[in-house]
């Protein structure tokens, strides 16, 4: 699967929350809040020395071995945080400037200073190649005064030259990069440092850009609201549900059941379920369910699939899906 979490040689894998989730068996999971230091120390992310080395071909021919110098390009490598080795990363141009992961939580730190925000979840993906850290924003936002919905600030990075810095806020719970699509696709609450330009002196500006995410979940908010204020039959939400979850004129006839057994759960989870209750019969129900289904009670073959699938961000296209086709 791509983007999955790191494994590491002690069968560790590379990924902290400070919360327990009923999906969540992957990783550390700690019962208080986390410090930045704490963070890098649980994630395993702390103490990699990310660096660049010079990059260098060997060819090999009839004549012998000749080694090639690559003066433009060089080699990212870390230290494993368990076995010490040197490992590869990727290959990045002359002007690419290392973040390392301690800086990456320390920028999260700067910007939110003394709110009460805390170190919510860190991991890293794709062998080291990309880190992700994220904090809880200690004012919630509630939807229609009746559906409260936390806010975070994620950063996430790649050490192999795919991707800056970037910070983004979302009302979504990040548990890896990839699930940042799960926030609001129109809102402006995000912010990208070059790698090529000195973080810290970017720190006044990212603040100011960072300013329009609360901008940016006022109109979550406004979205949501017209959602909750809007009736959905149960008609109306199994057309939604089918075309997040398209099932073929030639679908076999295991495909059907699935997708029946699927109809039947989603339908208890929009009319029956104790989470819905304060919004029943609305097209906000209609996207918490899914949602639910997604993250909880889609089928799985164990629970370390589907919390993989879950932190991988393999259900956030249906869920992003979900938003768009139930938004007013």
């Amino acid at each position: 699967m791509a983007h999955e979490l790191e494994t590491l040689a002690n069968g560790q894998t590379a990924f902290a929350s400070a919360r327990l989730t009923a999906w969540h068996q992957l990783g550390t999971v700690t019962d208080s809040c986390m410090t930045a230091q704490e963070v890098m120390s649980k994630a395993w992310l702390g103490g990699w020395e990310v660096r660049k080395i010079a990059l260098q071909g060997i060819e090999v021919t009839e004549r012998g071995v000749t080694k090639v110098d690559c003066p433009d390009k060089y080699m990212t490598v870390r230290t494993n945080p368990v076995t010490g080795e040197t490992e590869y990363l990727g290959v990045v141009g002359e002007d690419y400037s290392v973040v390392q992961n301690e800086q990456v939580a320390e920028t999260l730190n700067l910007l939110v200073d003394a709110s009460g925000a805390h170190f919510e979840t860190a991991g890293s993906m794709r062998k080291g190649r990309s880190v992700f850290v994220t904090m809880k924003l200690p004012q919630a936002m509630r939807i229609a005064g009746v559906d409260d919905m936390d806010l975070y600030l994620a950063a996430t990075t790649s050490h192999d030259g795919t991707a800056a810095l970037r910070l983004d806020a979302t009302p979504v719970r990040i548990v890896c990069a990839n699930t940042q699509a799960l926030a609001y696709q129109r809102s402006r609450s995000s912010y990208t440092f070059r790698h090529t330009s000195n973080v810290t002196s970017k720190m006044a500006e990212a603040r100011q850009a960072l300013g329009l995410m609360w901008r940016a979940f006022a109109d979550f908010e406004t979205e949501a609201e017209k959602m909750i204020n809007e009736s959905l039959t149960m008609g109306e939400f199994e057309k939604i549900v089918a075309q997040v979850w398209p099932l073929a004129d030639d679908a076999s006839d295991t495909a059907k059941n699935n997708a029946k057994q699927r109809t039947n759960t989603l339908r208890y989870l929009i009319r029956d379920a104790d989470t819905q209750k304060a919004i029943t019969g609305t097209r906000w129900a209609g996207y918490q369910a899914i949602t639910e289904y997604v993250d909880h009670f889609a089928p799985a073959k164990t629970d370390r699939v589907r919390a993989t699938r879950a932190l991988t961000g393999a259900g956030a296209d249906l869920k992003a899906r979900a938003f768009e086709l139930l938004a007013v």
